[in-house]
């Protein structure tokens, strides 16, 4: 991975005069899935190409929870994973402007004129084709190129990316996958491991007890992954990477009424991660959760997990170089 980190801009009004000019791909880019990625790909060509620098141009919280705040949205990727991905395909900053109804309201002229052209200075835009801006949407690609030529920075669009079954790449499709713990057709999709980030808090060491201690992290509550026991690697801080086996989920043998946890068993461990901020990337999905009548049962079926998780992780290839920096490279 690389060694600088990337940039994380509060706004476009906060941009860092040596990174205006640039050219910025603009997008949600939940995922910075296969189909993002031919977004971003073409922004970073177009940047080496005139030698400018490269930046993304995203909106945080995430407009449809601002749109609809009483329906709960799983995000793929959190601000702060969704930087390290931008980070690994070669970005220099990302802007995570803040979007509010405010910034919403703001016609789509007023969007151009201060957002692209006053504060971030664009000599170049690349997005989807199907991106629109503005108050009640009005702004879209006719606009968005009309107001290039007008006011002297290009724009290149993108058209929707299929996989190799011709099907379209999306965000909600990706939600759908990981509802139904297909973390590997996930993988096919986002180009690169399900990746999720949070510190690591106690729990009831009851894994310690039965031999198995867990590195615990509670996920937002709108994370829809199923429930089950999954194949991980897990990422510290430092860089360093290591094998394990994870459980989301209420822990039913032994807690039924918790609230889901992902909790990970480190293979050949011993160090206290308390506190820290880790990463842990899903790799297979081995079964669905279950009660077990009694420990001694759930013990001998978590050793079978093991064992299974440890074969799935030792044939692991990187699936793209995206993948090799974020879930194979040490840092």
């Amino acid at each position: 991975m690389p060694r600088m980190s990337i940039q994380r801009i509060a706004s476009s009004s906060s941009l860092p005069s040596a990174c205006r000019g640039g050219v910025v791909a603009i997008g949600n880019f939940d995922g910075v899935h296969r189909g993002h990625q031919t977004v971003l790909e073409r922004a970073l060509a177009e940047a080496d190409r005139r030698g400018v620098p490269a930046l993304v141009l995203t909106f945080e919280p995430h407009p449809r929870t601002v749109f609809q705040p009483d329906v709960p949205l799983f995000r793929i990727t959190t601000a702060p994973v969704r930087a390290r991905l931008l980070q690994a395909l070669g970005f220099e900053a990302v802007v995570e402007q803040q979007f509010d109804r405010d910034f919403a309201g703001q016609s789509a002229e007023d969007f151009v004129r201060r957002v692209l052209v006053e504060n971030l200075g664009i000599s170049h835009v690349v997005t989807g084709f199907d991106f629109h801006f503005g108050k009640n949407r009005q702004g879209g690609p006719a606009y968005l190129m009309e107001a290039g030529e007008r006011l002297g920075f290009g724009v290149t669009l993108v058209d929707a990316f299929r996989d190799e079954g011709a099907e379209i790449v999306s965000s909600s499709r990706i939600r759908r996958v990981l509802a139904g713990g297909e973390v590997a057709e996930a993988a096919g999709l986002l180009g690169y491991r399900f990746t999720v980030e949070a510190e690591i808090v106690h729990g009831k060491k009851l894994g310690r007890e039965l031999g198995f201690p867990t590195a615990n992290m509670k996920l937002p509550a709108a994370a829809a992954l199923r429930h089950g026991i999954y194949a991980v690697r897990l990422r510290r801080g430092d860089g360093t990477l290591h094998d394990g086996v994870a459980s989301f989920g209420r822990r039913p043998t032994v807690d039924d009424d918790g609230d889901p946890l992902l909790e990970t068993f480190v293979f050949d461990f011993s160090e206290d991660l308390y506190g820290e901020t880790c990463s842990v990337s899903f790799f297979g999905f081995l079964r669905g959760e279950e009660k077990f009548e009694g420990l001694d049962p759930l013990v001998a079926q978590m050793k079978r997990d093991e064992a299974e998780s440890r074969a799935i992780l030792a044939g692991a290839q990187p699936l793209s170089p995206l993948d090799a920096r974020m879930t194979f490279d040490q840092a």
